[in-house]
């Protein structure tokens, strides 16, 4: 790698005192890479011997030398152990100039220590006892305590910052082309677990060794160079959405939870809008997703369908759209003249009403429009000519079930809905809205039309929202008012806030979680609500701009960092450079 700048030496701050640990890397310094070498070795050669005397257990860890995925598991953690190991001292120095290797094994055999105390865990609950975990599972559990002790023990190193860091061209696009296929055999990986066990796990290698990566400052480096190949990170990243289907062997049970993460996801990004880029907390946002799906419903070929219209599928998608942007100017003319709490009670208010509303158009409370409760059922697969997303088809000798059919046109809206959205957040209208959010006040001082804008944000959520719900009532099948409860609404916020506001790919990635875990934890169902509140809780606390942040977010919650506001300013002015 070539460079331009120098290591930067972090001095103390006054008053510091060192504290335990330190004291220890002091004494014991000189072990720790010995330590760190004996870790990984010990918890490489655990995997070849067997964990469980009971085949039944997590995918058979039963075999001697037959490693099982989750042994497979850590044998990569331990290889990427000794890269990092031979970074800090060994051939691999001249890589270790660049990222914090220490920190990065310290975290690796925290995540590999938890990996393998969970495993074994399992396999003595499961088979009522400790005394049928084999040798091999507590061999690999001290291999990782050793690890985790002997990266906790190095020394820390200055670094060179990675925004310094080249590599040739097709080398950072080869690294995005591998990544892309990590991800798309992952994703197929994770979907096809049967076992919520064996799925939990996978989860926690993942999280360990991305933490291990983001420790090392292997994402500051990634970051730079997405920015750098932006269009060869879409291009893989389109590449990977469109063949996932393929990977799946016809199952529509996984095809179906793909397309319900991509209805999520969609919808979650008209209310990045709202929330991420206009600072509108809209906590009755899955309305507008209602309002589209009653416009696909009625207006379908349904027999219990209540309007005699029935126009093409496209026109259908246009008119939800514009019903759901409607309910959103009426709803935000009078009730965006207030802001903060006022806001979100009033926006609570509104998908309470719609919800109510849709279920009393039942003939009785109201004309027959919806049928109540009882919602629209029976409405049929979409067909465009004589394609049926019904039926099966077979592409290429892949089987494609109607789920995967109708996760290409999801495919399709999620696109148009992210140019959409990136189109307005680089405009002059984003910047707006950035400064609405920013300060209110400030922004109408400079001359912004702050309700205009705002009112516009409403409008543009909602109807990229009612897309969405028009592919969704086909989809499910039927369309009733309790799919559309506060409890969802609540669920979109926060795949906005966990992802990040303000960002695509942190929506897709929130979404993801939020949709994904549900479906295959659910032998923890009684506890969902409780994990996922204190995952949030410890992801406010230790990430509060999200898994993956905007740069401006980032500021906002970190505006002591002045090496991260120099960072920034860098990137700026260096693809200012690039254009």
């Amino acid at each position: 790698m070539s460079t331009v700048s120098t290591p930067t030496q972090i001095a103390p701050t006054p008053g510091y005192h060192p504290s335990r640990i330190d004291g220890l890397r002091e004494q014991h310094g000189r072990l720790a890479w010995l330590l760190v070498l004996t870790g990984l070795v010990v918890l490489a050669a655990g995997c070849f011997l067997s964990w469980s005397y009971d085949p039944e257990i997590l995918g058979n860890l039963s075999i001697s030398f037959n490693p099982g995925s989750l042994q497979l598991f850590m044998l990569t953690a331990a290889v990427l152990a000794l890269v990092y190991a031979l970074a800090y001292r060994g051939p691999l120095r001249g890589l270790g100039v660049w990222i914090d290797s220490a920190k990065a094994l310290m975290v690796l055999g925290i995540g590999a220590l938890g990996f393998m105390a969970i495993t074994l865990a399992v396999v003595a609950v499961t088979s009522s006892g400790l005394i049928n975990i084999d040798p091999g599972g507590w061999v690999s559990l001290v291999g990782s305590l050793v690890l985790a002790v002997g990266g906790s023990l190095l020394e820390r190193r200055p670094t060179k910052d990675t925004l310094h860091a080249q590599l040739p061209a097709w080398v950072e696009i080869g690294t995005i082309v591998v990544l892309m296929a990590m991800l798309l055999f992952g994703a197929a990986y994770a979907l096809g677990q049967t076992d919520g066990n064996i799925f939990g796990l996978f989860l926690v290698f993942v999280v360990a060794v991305a933490w291990s990566l983001f420790a090392a400052g292997f994402f500051t480096w990634l970051g730079i160079v997405a920015q750098r190949h932006r269009r060869v990170l879409m291009l893989g990243a389109f590449a990977v959405a469109f063949l996932f289907p393929f990977t799946q062997n016809g199952s529509d049970a996984n095809m179906s939870i793909a397309t319900q993460v991509l209805i999520f996801a969609a919808t979650a990004l008209g209310l990045n809008i709202v929330v991420g880029l206009a600072g509108l907390l809209d906590l009755g946002y899955i309305a507008f997703l209602g309002a589209g799906a009653y416009t696909a419903a009625t207006l379908s070929t349904s027999a219990f369908a209540t309007i005699g219209w029935k126009p093409p599928f496209l026109v259908v998608v246009l008119l939800g759209a514009i019903v759901a942007a409607t309910l959103g100017l009426i709803i935000g003319t009078p009730t965006l003249r207030v802001s903060g709490d006022y806001l979100a009670i009033v926006t609570l208010a509104f998908g309470e009403i719609f919800r109510l509303s849709m279920s009393n158009l039942d003939g009785n409370n109201g004309p027959d429009l919806t049928h109540g409760p009882n919602g629209i059922p029976a409405i049929p697969d979409l067909q465009i000519g004589s394609f049926n997303f019904g039926d099966e088809h077979t592409i290429l000798g892949f089987s494609l079930g109607r789920f995967a059919n109708y996760y290409f046109v999801l495919l399709v809206l999620a696109l148009v809905i992210i140019t959409v959205f990136s189109r307005l957040n680089n405009s002059r209208i984003g910047r707006g809205w950035v400064a609405i959010r920013e300060d209110e006040k400030a922004a109408e001082a400079m001359g912004v039309n702050v309700f205009g804008l705002k009112l516009f944000a409403f409008a543009s959520g909602a109807f990229l929202a009612g897309m969405a719900g028009t592919v969704k009532a086909h989809q499910d099948v039927s369309v009733t008012p309790d799919q559309y409860v506060f409890l969802e609404s609540a669920f979109l916020l926060a795949a906005v806030v966990l992802g990040g506001m303000g960002t695509v790919a942190g929506v897709f990635i929130g979404a993801t979680i939020l949709k994904l875990l549900p479906e295959k934890l659910r032998f923890i169902s009684d506890y969902r609500l409780l994990i996922f509140g204190v995952l949030l809780v410890l992801m406010m606390r230790v990430r509060p701009e999200g898994i993956i942040a905007s740069q401006r977010r980032q500021l906002e919650f970190h505006e002591e960092d002045e090496a991260l506001a120099e960072r920034i300013e860098e990137v700026h002015l260096e693809e200012e450079a690039q254009t």
